[in-house]
């Protein structure tokens, strides 16, 4: 049992230690300390119980009967300290996305936001410490659910997406503002049912149409195979999602990691004929875009990729298909750092200090290059502590990341409802 004690213990130290210091490279390591660090910096909580429990089982059972024992025991006490941390990171959440929101929005953005919103929007029927405690994030029984709409055919491959609608949401009059997450996966995995739940469950139960989107995957996919998807996306939302109560004239696009990437692209390339075959009449603008740890250049001129293997392996051999070096505007055109221009609608960038699969200094310069040239809000709340993927669980941190999302998105939604309201009587246009 001591030896047990001994290994358990430093296992566990090893795991905190990654998830505080996560590796950048080689890419394999990086991988797998993402894998690590995220599961230990978004579930403290359930490490610490999980450590104390066992740890408590090994010492009762004969662990500290030799010295190996008492090595465990230090390594295990070390890694409670470290998790201690993780909740000290999680704990300035709160102040880390208000900061980000006031200084995108103004100190008083809260008297922005539409009352009846307000009134409407009671975050208690979404989160309580039971969600917490089960980890995933099971859908709420006051939001309803259309699944496996079909938007497109493309050959043999039927493209599909889900519907979210909040319950208690009357009070609204007309139609409701609409949301579309494009989930992440590098560009080779995942679907729609599997992220952005959190934050489509939040703006459903405050009176928002969501959308999620499925879209073709490489590598039997290339790129722009996966932005016209979403565009189609786009395209079928625009025409029908009035009939599902949703307002096609305010439609507000997201998503993470790779989806942040497509999400990104589509909200900066509104209007691009060469992305939209056969429906280039629709109008694909959106009124706002959220990214979650998104990844922002391809190219990547400056390094902010420690290792090879995301282009030289993941690009260009799934994704891209071809080498930076035979066709740098291919890659230029798939980046939206090189896409940024006056007219792009409000951004909000949301990203953790410790992602060790899309590097924050990404999506700094992203920022920079955006708000440069936009005249709409480009706001950005960097939380500390964060991993890639960090809204997938109901966590302390991502509770708090997500209520400022919404945030964000019923001041959009409520400047654009009193735009309409003095629009009769001035006779202004006010479509932006």
């Amino acid at each position: 049992m001591p030896l047990v004690l001994c290994v358990y213990g430093l296992a566990c130290a090893l795991a905190t230690l990654i998830s505080l210091r996560p590796p950048m490279k080689p890419g394999a390591v990086a991988l797998g300390g993402f894998f690590i660090g995220w599961l230990v910096s978004e579930l403290p909580l359930h490490h610490i119980a999980l450590q104390l429990g066992i740890g408590v089982f090994l010492v009762a059972t004969g662990g500290l009967s030799e010295w190996p024992g008492w090595i465990g025991l230090v390594a295990l006490m070390l890694s409670l300290l470290g998790l201690r941390r993780h909740l000290i990171l999680a704990a300035r959440t709160t102040q880390a996305v208000e900061r980000g929101l006031q200084q995108t929005l103004g100190r008083d953005y809260h008297d922005h936001i539409d009352p009846r919103l307000r009134d409407t929007y009671d975050p208690s029927l979404n989160w309580s410490w039971l969600r917490l405690a089960t980890i995933f994030p099971f859908r709420p029984r006051h939001i309803d659910c259309i699944r496996h709409v079909e938007y497109h055919r493309e050959g043999k491959v039927r493209l599909r997406l889900d519907v979210y609608r909040g319950r208690g949401t009357d009070e609204l009059a007309g139609p409701r503002p609409v949301f579309v997450y494009v989930h992440g996966g590098g560009w080779v995995i995942g679907n729609k049912a599997q992220q952005g739940r959190l934050t489509i469950h939040d703006l459903a139960a405050g009176g928002w149409v969501c959308v999620s989107v499925n879209y073709r995957l490489s590598p039997r996919a290339t790129f722009p195979d996966h932005l016209m998807d979403i565009k189609r996306a786009l395209a079928w939302v625009k025409v029908n999602i009035a009939t599902y109560g949703g307002d096609p004239d305010f439609v507000v696009i997201g998503g993470g990691s790779a989806g942040a990437h497509l999400a990104s692209l589509a909200a900066l390339t509104a209007g691009r004929p060469e992305y939209q075959p056969g429906f280039t009449e629709v109008d694909l603008s959106v009124r706002g875009c959220i990214a979650y740890y998104g990844v922002f250049d391809f190219v990547d001129d400056e390094g902010a990729f420690q290792h090879r293997g995301f282009r030289d392996l993941l690009l260009r051999r799934l994704v891209m298909k071809k080498r930076i070096e035979d066709d740098r505007a291919a890659y230029e055109r798939a980046s939206p750092v090189y896409q940024v221009h006056a007219d792009a609608p409000p951004f909000l960038i949301v990203h953790g200090d410790r992602d060790s699969l899309a590097p924050i200094a990404q999506a700094r310069r992203f920022r920079d290059q955006l708000a440069a040239v936009s005249r709409a809000h480009v706001g950005w709340i960097e939380l500390p502590g964060a991993q890639h993927a960090f809204e997938v669980f109901p966590s302390l941190r991502s509770v708090v990341a997500v209520h400022g999302v919404h945030r964000f998105c019923q001041v959009l939604w409520s400047v654009r409802q009193r735009t309409r309201q003095v629009a009769p009587a001035t006779g202004a246009t006010v479509d932006r």
